[in-house]
């Protein structure tokens, strides 16, 4: 009776036309009723297969239905034999008639023998998925910067669909091949996974009606919309962007980005795009301590979480140029629409999945955007490319040919009213300081020198100036109230490095967690998200959620800002509150004085 009741189900599997699906061997003594729900769900799931994978399966494959398997296991496989736990397939025949895929049960069950399915393939003589190098790009078993292989652990653990596909690639494989066979959703949510997939099984690629945007949650402290709605047809180029480097030993080597050259609403792509500045955007990976300098032991150690940032290009070139006075040099790299399209979607993907963590010399900001486009384009991954420099990384971009170089004029002067290049601030206020110094007589030999004197050794010369040098140290000392609040940044975050030398003030640590906690979700989007279903990049029903919440902690987080900029100074140390408030004063007196020279008839 038992090898009539396998003949039948051999029989009733291979029925399905153009599957060549193999002979099935149910064991554990299954009564007739639950032969025949088995045989119905394994048809059932032998019939998702692609052609490829069925035919690679072992003929006869060994099906056993345990009610032994440990709690939260439902199922294993063993060369070719899959045991399943008989509870999914009780639930499976207790399902209300007419349940399609979305039950719970049909789900389930499905899902358990995809996934031993999945494994049966994976270590077969025609799978091998686990051990694909393009795989593992994709999946985040990433190329390791200073020796040879992988990093062991898999950061992208952010929206992901089950954590247990970060155990191993093996695990991510079969986990992955469940939801690229069972849900819809899965080419917008995972889209480059379900191409290489498709490519993979020889499998046309699927239509599936996915938002052509991408979202990016953008600085709340800059932007006008948060949440920023990305169309890769509008990027017209992507550069390298590399911040110039300084004295700091942490920003020596400069600092890698990546550009998009974003078209404006209604121009066609083209050069033209370049002038659109204020819709470019900054992809930065950056070790998140809230937006103030970072400690460099924790920066050796990996202390900080390390995570890709999506920031608009004034915001950055105000961040570097006229704040730490560093020029930014824009670059474009040579690469295809299809490429181009292929790196935005990984930016995307890792900016809503990747959670890393940041080492100055073996993970930093050379490292990781190295790997974004080895990642995201194989071309780029067979070049030798790798540089835990930022300035490095151009190099060896340029020695590849992989920028356009022909594009970027020779001329300094047209590379700087083109936007290949963003001037550092010092320059403009070199000039305005030589315009003060002649007039005034003034003592330091550079605007540095002068910037660096004492807010009140400066006072006098704002209080004899006359209109042309009033309107230059105007400038200057706005320059220099900028310098005092990055040096006051400095300071409270080195105190909130170490809680207990923080003066005890009434609600202002309470204060500061919660200002800190909101900061966090801006760095990490998927923290908006959680507790909700859905992976990958968040879906149209998702997104009306998430940009209503990300509106409101934008508003919120400035609120919580100016309510704690007066409570933040009272914890700094005095000298560094006397500087910040005489700094204040200078540039109040200054503007008082150009006023009032202004108004003062001419001769």
């Amino acid at each position: 009776m038992r090898r009539a009741r396998t003949v039948l189900a051999a029989l009733c599997l291979a029925c399905a036309p153009a599957l060549a699906a193999p002979a099935v061997r149910m064991e554990g003594g299954l009564a007739p009723d639950e032969h025949q729900a088995a045989t119905e769900l394994l048809q059932a799931g032998l019939a998702r297969l692609p052609s490829r994978w069925a035919r690679a399966l072992p003929d006869p494959l060994h099906v056993r239905w345990r009610d032994d398997l440990p709690p939260g296991v439902h199922g294993r496989a063993r060369g070719g034999r899959i045991a399943l736990d008989r509870r999914l397939l009780r639930a499976w025949m207790a399902r209300p008639p007419g349940a399609g895929p979305g039950h719970p049960a049909v789900r389930a069950a499905l899902a358990a023998l995809l996934h031993e399915l999945a494994h049966v393939y994976d270590r077969g003589a025609d799978g091998g998925l686990s051990r694909d190098p393009r795989l593992l790009d994709l999946a985040g078993w990433q190329v390791a910067a200073l020796r040879p292989g992988r990093r062991a652990r898999n950061f992208m653990a952010d929206r992901s669909p089950d954590p247990y596909e970060l155990h191993s690639p093996r695990e991510f494989v079969a986990v992955n091949l469940e939801h690229y066979l069972l849900d819809p959703e899965y080419g917008c949510r995972r889209p480059a996974l379900r191409a290489h997939f498709d490519a993979w099984f020889r499998r046309p690629a699927a239509a599936t009606a996915c938002a052509p945007e991408l979202p990016f949650v953008q600085d709340a402290a800059d932007a006008a919309e948060p949440l920023r709605l990305l169309d890769p047809e509008r990027v017209y180029a992507v550069d390298y962007l590399l911040a110039e480097g300084n004295a700091r030993p942490m920003s020596r080597w400069g600092h890698s980005m990546l550009r998009l050259v974003v078209c404006a609403p209604g121009r066609p792509r083209g050069p033209d795009c370049r002038l659109d500045l204020q819709h470019h955007l900054v992809l930065s990976f950056r070790a998140f301590v809230d937006d103030v300098q970072i400690s460099s032991w924790r920066g050796l150690t990996g202390a900080y979480p390390a995570r890709l940032f999506a920031l608009p290009l004034g915001q950055v070139v105000d961040e570097y140029t006229k704040v730490e006075l560093r020029g930014l040099r824009s670059v474009p790299l040579a690469l295809e629409r299809g490429e181009v399209a292929a790196l935005l979607a990984r930016a995307a993907q890792l900016h809503w999945s990747y959670d890393g963590r940041y080492y100055f010399l073996a993970n930093n900001c050379a490292v990781e955007t190295w790997r974004l486009l080895h990642d995201a384009v194989p071309r780029l991954a067979a070049l030798p490319l790798s540089s835990i420099t930022p300035t490095g990384l151009l190099r060896r971009l340029r020695r590849a040919g992989a920028t356009d170089e022909a594009a970027v004029p020779a001329d300094p002067a047209s590379q700087v009213r083109l936007g290949y290049y963003f001037e550092p601030a010092s320059a403009h206020y070199q000039a305005m300081y030589e315009v003060a110094r002649q007039a005034l007589d003034l003592a330091p030999a550079d605007v540095q020198g002068w910037l660096e004197l004492p807010p009140q050794a400066r006072r006098p010369a704002l209080e004899r100036a006359g209109l042309r040098p009033a309107a230059a140290l105007l400038l200057l000392e706005a320059a220099a109230l900028r310098r005092e609040e990055a040096l006051a940044r400095d300071a409270l975050k080195r105190l909130l490095l170490r809680p207990e030398r923080l003066p005890v003030a009434a609600g202002t640590h309470e204060a500061l967690r919660r200002f800190l906690e909101l900061g966090g979700r801006f760095a990490r989007p998927a923290a908006w998200l959680e507790g909700q279903p859905g992976y990958g990049l968040p879906q149209e029903d998702e997104r009306a959620t998430l940009a209503a919440r990300v509106a409101a902690d934008a508003a919120l987080r400035g609120e919580q800002g100016r309510r704690l900029q007066a409570r933040a100074r009272a914890l700094l140390p005095p000298a560094r509150q006397a500087a910040l408030a005489a700094t204040e004063a200078n540039l109040e007196l200054a503007g008082r004085r150009l006023r009032a020279l202004a108004r003062q008839p001419r001769p």
